[in-house]
C-alpha cells in the first residue's frame, strides 16, 4: 500500500499489474476492495492503480462536506504518486461523478474515461430510484446488520448471488466506514452538479449501466451518452448497480475491448 499527498490529505493506494495505466474510482462508502473482482481480470493487460478516496478505508477523514471536484484533486495526486501522466479512467457511481471532474479538470491526463452506473447530476439527472429511497426512509427502523444486508441486496440485479451478497456484507461489516467520512461522500453525491459540463469531455468515453439499477436511474447514462460529444452506451441486460462486482469478467472484457 502507497501514499498520495493532497495538501493535509493522505490518500492510500496500490496497484497491480502492468501495461498502460487504468486508475480505478470508487463510489460512496466503498474503499478499493470494491474493486477486488475487476482488478485481477484488468492486471492481465493493464497496470491497475485503485485507492481509498477521502473519507474511507486507509485514506484521511478530513472534515466534510466533500465535493467530486476535490476529490478528483485526489485522483489526481493518486496519478502523480504513481509517476503516471496519462491514464485511463474509470469511477464508478458517485467515483463516475468524480471522474468527469478529472477529465474535465485535467483533461491532459485522461486517455479514455469509462462512467459506470453514475449520472450528470443536477440539474440534468435522474434522481435517485424510489426503491433506494424507502431503503433509506426503512433503514432508520432496522438494526444496523440487517440495513446494511439489505442495501447490498439492493445494490444488485434480480435474484443475486446469497454467497456474493454474504462475502460483500462481510467484507463491509470487517471495515464499517466512518460515519462523518461516509456523510462528506455522500454530499458529494447528493449536491453533484455536472450541468451541461459534461459536454466538454474530449475524451473517447464508455458508459455502463445495468438495467436493473436501483441506486442510480440507468436513464441518466442515456443523458451523459447524449451530453458528451465521443462517447458510446452499452447497457447490462438485468445486472444492478454493483455490476461490476456481479459480472467482472464481462466488464472486463468490454474494457479490453473499449481500451487500446
Amino acid at each position: 500500500m502507497n501514499r498520495a499527498h493532497n495538501g493535509d490529505v493522505t490518500i492510500a493506494w496500490e496497484e497491480a499489474g502492468s501495461g498502460d495505466p487504468i486508475i480505478l474510482i470508487q463510489g460512496l462508502g466503498y474503499p478499493r476492495w470494491g474493486w477486488e473482482p475487476l482488478v485481477p481480470r484488468l492486471a492481465r493487460r493493464f497496470r491497475v492503480i485503485s485507492f481509498d478516496n477521502r473519507g474511507i478505508g486507509e485514506s484521511s477523514v478530513p472534515p466534510g462536506p466533500y465535493t467530486a471536484a476535490e476529490m478528483a484533486e485526489d485522483a489526481a495526486c493518486v496519478l502523480d504518486a504513481a509517476g503516471v501522466e496519462r491514464a485511463h479512467v474509470v469511477g464508478a457511481s458517485l467515483g463516475g461523478m468524480i471522474a468527469q471532474e478529472l477529465a474535465l479538470a485535467h483533461p491532459e491526463r485522461v486517455d479514455h474515461l469509462v462512467l459506470m452506473c453514475t449520472t450528470p447530476g443536477s440539474p440534468h439527472g435522474h434522481p435517485m430510484p424510489e426503491a433506494t429511497v424507502r431503503l433509506f426512509a426503512e433503514a432508520k427502523e432496522l438494526e444496523p446488520a440487517e440495513a446494511l444486508r439489505r442495501f447490498v441486496v439492493n445494490a444488485f440485479g434480480a435474484d443475486p448471488d446469497p454467497r456474493l451478497v454474504e462475502r460483500i456484507v462481510a467484507r463491509r461489516l470487517e471495515s464499517p466506514p466512518d460515519p462523518e467520512g461516509w456523510a462528506a461522500q455522500a454530499a458529494a453525491g447528493t449536491t453533484y452538479a455536472g450541468g451541461d459540463r459534461a459536454r466538454r469531455i474530449s475524451a473517447p468515453t464508455l458508459i455502463l449501466t445495468g438495467t436493473e439499477d436501483r441506486v442510480v436511474d440507468p436513464r441518466n447514462s442515456e443523458l451523459l451518452g447524449e451530453m458528451i460529444p465521443n462517447s458510446k452506451v452499452r447497457v447490462l441486460e438485468g445486472a444492478g448497480h454493483l455490476f461490476f462486482v456481479e459480472r467482472p469478467d464481462e466488464v472486463a472484457s468490454l474494457l479490453e475491448e473499449s481500451l487500446p
